[in-house]
């Protein structure tokens, strides 16, 4: 039995072929970030279902393009019911791709970052959702590292849901099918 998902075809594949698969990709980061903060105080089936309504607004998650955007692309993101229309949201999404080329221009890769934090133990799973914590020691760090680079919109709830999403955390529960495939998947970035 999946943790999440069961009898809705684009959450049983999001579930089964990506939460919680190792991310290492920049960009794929910085989408995941993005998308775990416009989901704060929403349903993340919300955020599924305009995942390619934000991809097509924010450029594909480019960091490049996106921190280019102005007023502009504010107000036309604004307009743009493809996607959730926050403006402190869509702002700090604009920011934070900012901040990742800033980290970059460091000489910091935003997947090795994000990665660092990961916790030494992955631990032997939940048996419920209600087990699962919203936040972490680690993502509390992870969400002041964040922020101490310019990054907005990141607090340790949200960071620990990217933690997740981006497989640096596995949660799935002890039970699920999946939580095994990705604990292999982790351990082999984590060696």
């Amino acid at each position: 039995m999946r943790c999440f998902g069961d009898g809705n075809p684009l959450y049983e594949r999001y579930h089964d072929e990506e939460w919680g698969f190792p991310v290492r990709d920049e960009r794929a980061v910085y989408e995941r970030i993005s998308l775990e903060a416009f989901q704060s105080g929403l349903a993340w089936i919300t955020i599924l279902r305009k995942r390619e309504g934000f991809r097509a607004a924010f450029a594909g998650f480019d960091p490049e393009l996106v921190a280019q955007f102005g007023d502009d692309d504010v107000a036309r993101l604004m307009a743009d019911a493809g996607i959730v229309r926050n403006r402190m949201k869509i702002e700090a999404t604009i920011a934070n791709a900012r901040a990742v080329l800033e980290l970059r221009a460091a000489g910091i890769d935003l997947a090795e970052l994000l990665w660092s934090f990961a916790p030494e133990r992955a631990g032997d799973g939940a048996d419920g959702l209600s087990g699962l914590p919203a936040t972490t020691t680690e993502s509390r760090a992870l969400a002041k590292a964040l922020k101490s680079h310019g990054f907005r919109f990141v607090g340790p709830t949200t960071a620990y849901a990217a933690m997740q999403a981006c497989g640096v955390v596995n949660d799935h529960l002890a039970a699920c099918p999946t939580r095994p495939l990705v604990e292999r998947a982790r351990q082999e970035v984590l060696s």
